[in-house]
């Protein structure tokens, strides 16, 4: 391109209208991104400085959402762990309840026993049996007792009922098993009688019970998963602090199943059994005492990853206050410097144009 020759006055209006519409540019480009420092050009030091500090931030806002998820499984187990504890207290109850409960059904003749003749009358539902008595079974309950037992041991109605007859505190009692039938009883023997209703004893609907709230126990402790984590049947749970993962709280689950509580199903033998009982009902107390100590952990390690979710978010807060402090352009004195500068490049055109008057004077001379 041909060259044209300006005067020293117009060349150098020219320039300070340059460098008057850079200084525009870049605060029109403040203006609208809102930092004074966009790219390294502008300032190397507080650009990369400003950089680092947002990218640990950013780091940090990605472990809050891991701490976040760490917080629902624990709040899962302890949720869970809440339900166990009233199971345990409800199988508590219903053993209390069937312990309170006579193993057995009796009946007591009421009277004490001198000394009988003849014979026995024994009536078991609807079957009658007559038993001869020796003499010399004569004198006593227990020898009597003994003929009655020896001469109808062999009744399949007695065997059916479950019928037990013995002495008890020098009376002549007569009971049934826990499990036996409902069945109507009648002795007769002189003076001495005993009759009534031999009702099953109501420790077997318990026993019942008692089972289908262990087995729920389990049931709910393999639904106490949360994102394929279970605290409550041993598994891990690993939640990282810091960006290298340096820092970490390494969380270990607890087996809170029947077995790892040391909780069995009762069999009958177990339910009728007031020694056997006992001992269920102790293993529930420990049980519970178990549970509490689960809550107690879980309760303490979600304090702590609380804790550090909290400290993370205050510390993501001051990376990005840090980061704005050396990017961040202070919009009032931007605002300020368009002004200044567009007043700038008003008089600079308006100073070339007075620069420009001598040439345009030689015009005249053609004119």
């Amino acid at each position: 391109m041909p060259k044209f020759s300006l005067t020293a006055s117009m060349r150098t209006n020219l320039l300070s209208l340059k460098k008057t519409q850079n200084l525009i540019d870049q605060t029109q480009l403040r203006l609208s991104t809102g930092k004074k420092v966009n790219s390294a050009i502008d300032n190397p030091l507080a650009y990369y400085t400003a950089q680092s500090l947002t990218n640990r931030a950013h780091d940090l806002e990605s472990l809050l959402d891991n701490m976040g998820q760490g917080i629902q499984t624990l709040k899962a187990a302890n949720e869970g762990i809440e339900s166990l504890s009233a199971f345990v207290q409800q199988a508590k109850a219903v053993a209390n309840t069937a312990r309170d409960t006579p193993v057995t059904s009796e009946l007591n003749s009421g009277a004490t026993f001198s000394k009988f003749n003849g014979h026995v009358t024994i009536k078991i539902g609807d079957e009658e049996y007559t038993v001869e008595v020796a003499e010399d079974k004569q004198n006593s309950i227990a020898s009597l007792i003994a003929a009655i037992n020896n001469d109808v041991k062999t009744s399949a109605a007695l065997k059916r009922a479950q019928i037990t007859i013995a002495e008890k505190n020098g009376l002549m009692n007569v009971s049934a098993a826990e499990n036996a039938p409902k069945v109507k009883f009648e002795l007769v023997a002189n003076d001495l009688s005993v009759s009534g209703t031999l009702n099953p004893s109501a420790r077997n609907a318990t026993l019942s019970q008692f089972n289908e709230v262990l087995a729920q126990m389990d049931k709910l402790v393999s639904d106490a998963t949360y994102k394929g984590v279970n605290l409550l049947k041993g598994d891990h749970l690993k939640v990282v602090f810091n960006e290298d993962r340096s820092s970490y709280l390494d969380i270990k689950g607890k087996d809170a199943s029947l077995a790892g509580l040391r909780l069995d199903s009762a069999s009958r033998e177990d339910w009728i059994d007031d020694a056997k009982l006992d001992g269920l009902i102790d293993n529930l107390d420990d049980a519970l005492t178990s549970l509490r100590h689960m809550a107690n952990e879980f309760g303490n390690n979600y304090a702590i990853v609380q804790s550090r979710e909290e400290y993370t978010e205050n510390m993501i807060n001051v990376l990005e206050e840090g980061a704005d402090d050396l990017t961040l352009a202070d919009m009032n004195e931007e605002s300020a410097n368009m002004l200044a500068l567009q007043t700038r490049l008003q008089l600079g055109i308006n100073s070339l144009a007075l620069a420009s008057q001598a040439a345009q004077s030689v015009l005249r001379l053609f004119s």
